[in-house]
């Protein structure tokens, strides 16, 4: 395993499953998703991956995205100019289910477990930006990951211009397929969108939140139950009602006045 300590003009690109025509992006909300199922997101990612092309990022948006989005619109460009945008919210395909819309949804969670599990080797190298020292242990241990290089950034980066240029950084100078970008949103996204921007960079980075917490038991997930039953906030409420009350109960219900608003454009 590879540590590193905090001591330290863009395009978007297209992945194999989008014509340039852009086939198969819904514009829902004010964003172009990807309306692509998770076998298919998963068949484009790895094989994007591993044909040595230029860096590219995926964002996962839900609902706290698209709150936070409405409130700070100059975090667009975050989202727009990724290679793949999927939908990570049941809310969100709810809503799109009203206006008579298919949008798919895979969660980001699953997205990772599925990488990690059955599409990356153990000798592969992958990258991880965020996360902790146990969570990479877990990695190693549990699934047999000899190839890791980790960095771990500073609290507080958003306001640290250079903190996300050090990320940014050693993203390009590490990853060689996928890499897991796991310092919360919009964290993830300033660090992806700045490798891109820097350049010479390859293989996709997966802006996933939590999703290594998740897979590793770190932090408990919502029951299958709950999760298809849209519920998944309310298990997250309360487990961590301090930190997430006003996530869960002042912002997201915001997000219904902002689907009206978007309603049928």
């Amino acid at each position: 395993m590879f540590c590193d300590s905090p001591a330290m003009g863009y395009t978007s690109l297209s992945f194999p499953l989008q014509t340039p025509d852009t086939a198969g992006r819904m514009r829902f909300m004010g964003l172009d998703f990807d309306a692509l199922t998770t076998p298919e997101v998963v068949q484009a990612l790895t094989t994007y991956a591993h044909t040595g092309q230029p860096l590219s990022y995926v964002v996962t948006p839900n609902v706290d995205h698209m709150v936070r989005l409405e409130a700070e619109p100059d975090l667009r460009p975050l989202y727009t100019g990724a290679g793949m945008t999927i939908c990570d919210s049941r809310i969100l395909e709810l809503l799109a289910k009203f206006e008579g819309r298919t949008l798919p949804v895979t969660a980001g969670s699953d997205l990772t477990e599925l990488l990690l599990r059955d599409h990356i080797k153990p000798n592969d190298r992958i990258v991880i930006i965020g996360a902790d020292g146990d969570v990479v242990e877990r990695l190693i241990q549990d699934f047999g990951f000899s190839n890791i290089a980790w960095h771990e950034p500073p609290m507080g980066m958003r306001t640290k211009p250079e903190a996300i240029e050090a990320a940014a950084q050693f993203l390009i100078d590490h990853n060689e397929y996928f890499a897991f970008i796991c310092v919360g949103s919009p964290q993830q996204e300033l660090v992806a969108q700045k490798a891109v921007e820097i350049g010479g960079g390859r293989g996709i980075a997966l802006c996933c939140g939590a999703s290594l917490d998740f897979l590793v038991g770190k932090v408990d997930r919502a029951p299958l139950w709950m999760r298809r039953n849209r519920l998944e906030w309310l298990h997250r409420l309360l487990s961590q009602p301090g930190r997430l009350w006003r996530r869960y109960l002042i912002d997201g219900p915001r997000i219904f006045r902002i689907w009206w608003k978007y309603k049928g454009q």
